[in-house]
This record gives structure tokens, sequence and C-alpha cells, in this order.
């Protein structure tokens, strides 16, 4: 791509952004893509509709789990430094870690908590701490209220609670609170200036909020949660920044480690490692994980990435080192993930040439849907499988474990916790897409959209994956 197609880049970018916002599909958004030295960023709409502040260029936004990649680099500073191993179990640096299954804690290693499989049941715990001890609040309430869904190294499974623990292992390790060392190593090396980790420092700036739809009316509201509590900081409840900081972050390590302004954030070689496949369920629905990257195979080409869901928003970081790019964006209603998903696969083929191969090729009639049919479980969150008129249907209950939980979680779905009935559509065995979705739709980003089964004996699968995130049988 040279500089005339990063210009053309520009164009498709600013009208399908002013397509989106002024069709009511989001709010406001803001995306930019930094290739072979040049970089554009376009933004529209509004921040927030209680105000009518626009979003910028410059408007500041949650990053959500795209922190989980910031996180991982903290890390990885100090393996390099000699001060945590990847391959120590994480309590020979923590020994407050523990769970509610005596003596699993003792098998997790610092390499599980960064490559999502270290089995802690914890993707929906929200201990409401604030302060320099809210990270060991969180760790502290482990040991009584969470156990696990599978060995460590066994499987694969999205992990809030496993960075968290990395976050707290860093605060014991170096001595600083999680947010000072983002700050001290991440933010300021990388150049990410207009960054932060509070809404007391993010209000001195331009600064989105989420939105939701309003159940009666259908409109979009702010959301009344603007950050998850401190205890989410290191899995992406509390860091704030733009756009143009995240591509300076991608850049750090599309070069190598070297940030924009020459400074080393990482070795070369911690930069590999983290791009390296750490585990593979060999799913469509479930991208190959590395140590904080997800790795999207689009085609033959690869690409680095982490979207970021926060309370009414949603953002995406990608890094595509084959043809040395970057793409960042936000927008303030979770619906924003659609155009992300359009915005990078039109990227990918029509600008960098990537030829996307179909995912799902239809539905299959002849799948045996009776394996699947059951009740899985994870942390307070259970879905009832069922058969429907030879589909599948889902129904999600969310099962809060006191108010504090109920509260935090209600809040962060936008007010509700309740969903109406899902109906899926066998691809494969055990593979299943979500009825009514022309099938394209799953060849890009939106294949987290698929659902999975795995682990079947004697008829019954054990296992339930969405998003990612495994739920287990009962």
């Amino acid at each position: 791509m040279n500089t005339i197609a990063l210009h053309t880049v520009e164009t498709h970018f600013r009208e399908q952004i002013a397509a989106a916002c002024e069709s009511g599909e989001v709010p406001g958004f803001v995306a930019g893509v930094h290739h072979a030295g040049e970089q554009i960023i376009v933004a529209h709409g509004t921040a927030n509709l209680a105000t009518g502040a626009p979003m910028l260029e410059d408007t500041g936004f949650l990053f959500g789990s795209v922190t989980k990649v910031l996180t991982t680099t903290l890390v990885m500073r100090q393996v390099e430094r000699g001060r945590i191993g990847l391959d120590s179990p994480v309590v020979a640096h923590l020994p407050e870690f523990a769970l509610a299954v005596p003596d699993a804690a003792d098998k997790i290693l610092v390499r599980h908590l960064l490559s999502h499989t270290n089995g802690i049941d914890a993707d929906l715990y929200f201990p409401d701490a604030k302060g320099r001890d809210a990270l060991k609040a969180y760790v502290d309430g482990l040991a009584s209220g969470c156990g696990t869904l599978f060995e460590p190294g066994e499987r694969l499974s999205y992990s809030n609670g496993g960075m968290i623990v990395a976050g707290r292992l860093l605060e014991v390790v170096t001595g600083l609170p999680f947010a000072d060392l983002l700050a001290r190593d991440v933010y300021a090396p990388v150049g990410m200036k207009d960054s932060s980790t509070s809404a007391e420092q993010a209000i001195l700036r331009s600064t989105a909020v989420g939105h939701f739809p309003d159940p009666e009316t259908g409109l979009l509201r702010p959301t009344n949660m603007f950050t998850l509590p401190e205890t989410w900081g290191p899995a992406g409840g509390t860091p704030i920044g733009t756009v143009a900081d995240l591509l300076a972050f991608g850049r750090t390590h599309l070069a190598g480690g070297v940030a924009p302004s020459g400074t080393r954030v990482l070795s070369a070689e911690s930069v590999a490692l983290m791009r390296q496949v750490s585990y593979d369920m060999d799913s469509p629905n479930v991208p190959p994980m590395g140590l904080g990257w997800v790795l999207y195979p689009f085609g033959d080409t690869t690409v680095l990435a982490m979207s970021g869901a926060s309370p009414g928003g949603v953002s995406l970081l990608c890094v595509v080192p084959e043809h040395d790019l970057v793409f960042a964006a936000f927008g303030n209603t979770p619906g924003a993930l659609m155009l992300q998903d359009r915005l990078l696969c039109r990227l990918l083929t029509d600008h960098l040439g990537v030829a996307l191969p179909t995912l799902v090729t239809g539905v299959r009639e002849d799948v045996d849907l009776t394996p699947y049919v059951g009740t899985y479980r994870s942390d307070q969150l259970r879905i009832d499988v069922s058969i429907v008129d030879g589909q599948l249907e889902e129904r999600t209950t969310y099962e809060p474990a006191d108010e504090s939980q109920e509260r935090i979680f209600t809040e962060f779905a936008g007010g509700t916790t309740s969903a109406p009935p899902q109906r899926y559509v066998p691809i494969r065995p055990g593979l299943f897409a979500p009825a009514g979705y022309p099938m394209e739709v799953f060849d890009g980003y939106l294949r987290l959209l698929l659902v999975s089964f795995h682990d079947v004996r004697d008829g019954r699968a054990r296992y339930r994956n969405a998003g990612g995130r495994l739920t287990r049988r009962t």
C-alpha cells in the first residue's frame, strides 16, 4: 500500500463511518491506520449523547481488553529482567494466590496467565474495591469464590481473571501499583501521551462514553457506568487513551519492540514470543492464542488482534506484521464491532490484497444435535441448550453471587442481564452459527459469533465455547 492507496483508505473510512453514525448504528466512531511511515485518523459523530460533545480524532476512550496486550508487555519486560519466569508457578512470585479448589493455583504457571490457558473460572467476578489494594482484594477473593474450568495448559478459555492475577503479580514483583507501572513502562516509553487510568484524569480532556439501546424506546442512551471497578484494571477496566496512542503501541510491536520515539520497550525476542502460538483449539471460532495477542488467520496472513469491550463501547487493535500495518478503532456502542469488522475486512482485501477464505460454507442437515443438549456453566453464568425445530436453542441466565456482583454486571451490560433465546444452525459436528446471519459474516473478525462444542464423550459434549470462553457441562 502506498501513500495514494492510504488516501483511498481514508476516503473509504470517512464514508463508511459517517454512514454508520448518521444511520444510528453508532453515535460516534474513530479509527486509524498506520502503514509504512504514513498515518491517517478519521473520526465522526458524537462522543457523548448527553452533552453532544463531538467525537474527534484525539478523543479518548476506554481500551477495554486491548489492555491485556499492554499487561502482557509489562510482564515480558520483567521476564527480560529475570524478575519473573514464564515457566515458574505463579505462587513462586505471588504466594497469596489461591483458588476455591485446593492446590489448583499451585499448578498455574505465569505463561498460563498470558496465554489464557490457566483455567481460572472467574470471568464474571467483579469485586468492587478501590485504591492501592484493589488488585490484592481481587486475588484474595479468588480463594473463597472461584474454582477452575480445566487443568492448566489443558484448554483455552479467554481469561479476565488470569490477566488480573498477572497485574497483581507485577505489583508484588515491582513494588508499584499497576496504574503507575503501566504509565512508567508502557505509556511513557511508547509515547502514549494522552493515556491515563482513571476517570479523574480522563475528564480533563475530550473523552467518549459508551451507549446502550434503551429497552423501552430502542434509542441509544449513555451508560450509567463509565469504567469497571479498579480491580479489573489489568484486564481492561480502567486504561483510557486515543487511537493515536494505540497506533503507537501497535507500531512498537510492529517494529520488534522499538517505540516510534526510538526507545526500546521490549526485546525482539519477547515480541516474537508473544506472536508464537501458545495454544490452538483447531476450531474456526477460536483463533490460536499467543501471549496476549489473539492470532487471527485471514488466509495466509496472520493478524495480531485484541478487541476490548467497555460499558457501552468497544475498541479494536490489529497489527499485521506481514504488511507493516496497524489498525485501531473505537465505537461507543457494543454494536460498533460490526463496523470495525467491515473496515478491517475491507482494509485487508481491497488495500492489502489479502484473500479471505470462506470459513462457513452452509448449513448441514445431517448433524446429530443430541450430544450438545444440556446445561453448561461457568462463573455466575448458566447456558441451557435444547433442540427446537431442528436447531439448537440456547437460553442464557446470569446467576449473580451477591448484590454487588449483580449491580456491577447489570450496569456493564446496559441495565439488563436477560436475553431472548438464541437459535443456532449446524455448520459441521460441534460447530454452529447463529440463525439468520449470512454465512459470509463469519469470514472476518465476527467468526467469534460462532459457537463450538468440545470433548464429546459417551455421546455428550463436555464443553461449550462462545466468544473464546468455555462453559462446562454440569
